[in-house]
């Protein structure tokens, strides 16, 4: 495996989660690494004494670089990168190493990516190989890094992927690929909507790729009709024209039954697209289908993905906290009625007509926080104009409270109080899962009243 890198001069740009490792490993194989960070850290403190060459803030590659290896957050115009393919040397991720470190006869890639539900797809995928008796990991953009991955000797990767990822891995041909759904996400980092779109279709790029799309998703399903390998779709109505389905509420591969739809944790018709998804990358591979029931059965989601967190005085208190933008929102929202709503945050710049357009009769409230209130406040006067809506303003440690006793004021028996945001955390909370744990304690803290 390390034929090819002794010697080779590498800059690793970012020292974070996967530029770590990535870093590590070229060491391990004897590689020339130098490490370009904003600033100095813990972590290059530890690459330089592992033998790395640090270069803090440098806007170039230094002189004899053969090849620049990227954290997937930094843009293709950040001046490093631009500056090494200005000089023609080639930039690429992390996973793109991954997948160039394989040895001689490669564990296969089951890959997928999507704008939302990468998460717990790829954890139910995991789950399935699991329960087939593969020696299987979730890997990628959750979980273990790739790179380490494809050197711990696992029979096969699941393999989580994002745009960013994507991005930078152009020789990426994984045995399945899928695309989950697609909607308008960090166009600020590509540029536009069709360039983070293509980003995704390269995870069908191979030609002896098995191709796995959601029918269900009008643009989805245009672009798997051009994928170059064999097609294969997924629905949640009966299959029709669809290998994979939805059928008197089982989930069917053609005429097989594979599980219950009632038994997908966590619950709605979303996660049942997810459970479709996985199961068609599962099958790809020939897991049989009492494998797919099996790891459905086992899998445990991760937290703050449609958690129940309690029942108090009749109403539920869910948390959807990973629901960062309106599309994710309108799939959390679809598996619930009537719903309190608990949103707001960060938009950066997402429009949410068409979200509370679509939700508004599933509504009996809303409660508002963060810095993007105005917008969701204007559209649901617009969708929704008698729906008792209340905010809250206070960005303090004790939002949260506040936020959850407005909702349980507004609330009747029989209702949810969802927490599904619609939007990113960092205005009040440190990431999505501060800002979940933060409702989490709320609503426990209501309990004991």
């Amino acid at each position: 495996m390390s034929a090819g890198w002794g010697g080779r001069r590498v800059v690793v740009a970012g020292a974070g989660v996967s530029g770590t490792p990535a870093a590590r490993v070229l060491l391990e194989l004897g590689a020339g690494v130098t490490v370009v960070d904003r600033a100095e850290n813990a972590a290059t403190a530890e690459l330089a004494a592992a033998g790395a060459a640090l270069a803090i803030g440098a806007d170039s590659p230094p002189p004899g670089t053969e090849l620049v290896v990227t954290s997937p957050g930094w843009r293709p115009d950040a001046p490093l990168l631009v500056a090494a393919a200005a000089t023609g040397i080639e930039v690429i991720g992390e996973v793109e190493l991954a997948w160039r470190l394989r040895g001689p006869s490669p564990a296969p890639w089951l890959a997928l990516t999507g704008t939302n539900g990468k998460t717990t797809t790829v954890r139910m995928l995991e789950s399935i190989l699991r329960a087939a008796g593969h020696r299987a990991v979730a890997t990628g953009n959750v979980g273990l890094p790739v790179v380490e991955a494809v050197r711990a000797g696992y029979e096969v990767l699941a393999v989580e992927l994002s745009s960013f990822q994507l991005h930078w891995s152009p020789s990426l041909r994984p045995a399945a690929g899928a695309i989950l759904n697609l909607a308008p996400d960090h166009v600020d980092w590509h540029g536009s909507y069709e360039e983070y779109a293509r980003a995704k279709e390269r995870i069908w790029a191979g030609p002896d790729t098995v191709a796995v799309g959601n029918a269900d998703d009008s643009d989805v399903a245009a672009r798997l009709a051009k994928a170059p390998g064999p097609q294969v779709s997924f629905t949640l109505s009966p299959p029709g024209d669809s290998r994979f389905g939805v059928c008197d509420g089982m989930l069917v591969d053609g005429d097989t039954e594979l599980a219950s739809a009632a038994d997908v944790r966590p619950p709605g018709p979303h996660n049942v697209a997810n459970a479709l998804a996985a199961a068609a990358l599962a099958r790809a591979y020939e897991v049989p289908p009492e494998a797919v029931s099996a790891g459905l059965a086992a899998f445990v989601p991760d937290r703050h993905r449609n958690e129940r967190v309690a029942e108090v005085g009749g109403v539920a208190y869910v948390d959807d906290s990973k629901a960062t933008n309106p599309h994710a929102a309108a799939a959390s929202l679809a598996a619930y009625r009537p719903v309190i709503w608990v949103a707001g945050g960060l938009l950066k710049g997402a429009p949410v007509d068409e979200l509370v357009a679509a939700v508004a009769d599933r509504l009996a409230g809303a409660v508002l926080l963060g810095a993007d209130r105005a917008p969701l406040r204007a559209a649901i006067a617009r969708h929704a104009p008698d729906l008792p809506v209340v905010e809250v303003s206070r960005t303090d440690d004790g939002a949260m409270s506040e936020v959850v006793r407005a909702a349980a004021a507004l609330a009747r028996p029989g209702d949810t109080v969802l927490l599904a945001p619609a939007a990113a955390s960092m205005d009040m909370f440190r990431d999505y899962r501060a800002r979940g744990e933060a409702f989490v304690a709320a609503v426990r803290a209501l309990e004991r009243v």
